[in-house]
């Protein structure tokens, strides 16, 4: 009998968590001052209420797929992370974090990842709000649903996109 290989394993649906799975717009202010608020906007993330059409994609995928969550929240925000993920009744899955001193754009942290899952396995398709990581995505090959449902009003703020691109922190 055989072992089976990771290839052989249930494809892998990626999901994003900030303006995903979860509305930041709460906390969305701590950086639109200089210096930004890092330490503020991340120590409010337990506070982000769920995004319901995220959350329905996702129950959805882990019926044919292992759930892989890749966010650019920095490695120091993994506990407060799995909290929010359990206490929201998401499906179990592995949880790729930036390093904490990684301050590479979110489009290029990111597709770094997903290369690295392609080459394990079978990455059926990548859930993210963030047009850039979204459009680096498409161009390598994988498939995008583009997370359009985070309310204007309080979704992806000028800060938020600026501060995901030059600083390389979410």
């Amino acid at each position: 009998m055989t072992t089976p290989t990771t290839r052989d394993a249930r494809p892998l649906a990626v999901f994003d968590l900030d303006g995903t799975l979860a509305e930041t717009g709460h906390r969305q202010h701590f950086l639109e001052g200089q210096p930004r608020d890092w330490k503020g906007f991340f120590a409010a993330l337990h506070l982000d209420p769920p995004l319901g059409e995220g959350l329905r994609l996702v129950r959805e995928a882990a019926a044919s797929c292992e759930v892989v969550y890749l966010t650019g929240r920095p490695e120091r925000c993994r506990r407060d992370t799995l909290d929010w993920l359990k206490r929201h009744g998401l499906p179990e899955g592995r949880l790729w974090m930036r390093d904490n001193a990684d301050r590479r754009p979110a489009r290029t942290m990111k597709l770094d990842v997903l290369r690295d899952l392609g080459r394990r396995g079978v990455v059926s398709l990548l859930v993210d709000d963030d047009e850039l990581v979204c459009h680096a995505a498409e161009r390598a090959g994988f498939r995008v649903v583009r997370a359009r449902w985070a309310s204007t009003s309080r979704g992806r703020s000028t800060a938020l996109r600026d501060a995901q691109e030059r600083d390389g922190r979410t």
